[in-house]
């Protein structure tokens, strides 16, 4: 079950603003019931301030008003109406830690998906066209020193991210008529 944000907190509102049951508040919140009498006693929690689950939409005070009136009820949080952030549109960060290993994730986007465009790659990487140009003629700065790894395992983009570009990719040089290059072989099989 999923608990509510700030569970101490939202405890000590709902026993100070509501009649619901110990049980009920604990069951809401993911805590004992004997630690939600405490902090009703003063024991626990002295100097937490109360966080309201109605004002942010985590339970409805219909919901509260009817599992005051049933202490057999429960009370659920809301299913979260409000829509995930999307990264948005501007420059992505990439860690200090990480920043070496962009071209070696480039390199291996060249080697592995030829269908992907620069600026897919640069979309995907959080790089330049220029970059990409000098990991692809050998003019980069540490070009002895790139190996081909995968960007996913890198951490410099996800694995639905990789999919996505190279599906579009591939959709793309179908309208095209050019032919779709068959998906890598995992390094194993290309060594034997």
């Amino acid at each position: 079950m999923t608990l509510p944000l700030m569970p101490k907190a939202t405890a000590v509102w709902l026993i100070e603003k509501t009649a619901l049951t110990f049980t009920q508040i604990a069951e809401f919140c993911g805590m004992h019931p004997l630690e939600v009498q405490a902090i009703a006693d003063g024991e626990v929690a002295q100097g937490i301030v109360g966080y309201d689950p109605v004002a942010n939409l985590q339970v409805s005070a219909e919901q509260i008003r009817r599992c005051e009136a049933n202490p057999e009820l429960h009370l659920s949080l809301l299913p979260n109406a409000m829509p995930q952030p999307k990264r948005g549109r501007g420059a992505r960060y990439t860690p200090v830690a990480k920043r070496n290993d962009r071209p070696d994730g480039i390199a291996f986007l060249l080697r592995n998906y030829p269908q992907l465009t620069e600026a897919q790659i640069g979309k995907l990487m959080g790089t330049t066209k220029d970059t990409i140009q000098k990991v692809r003629d050998k003019s980069h700065w540490n070009s002895p020193n790139i190996k081909p790894r995968d960007p996913v395992i890198l951490g410099l983009c996800t694995q639905t991210d990789l999919n996505g570009a190279v599906q579009a990719a591939n959709e793309r040089l179908g309208r095209e008529g050019r032919a779709v290059p068959p998906p890598p072989m995992p390094e194993a099989e290309e060594a034997a």
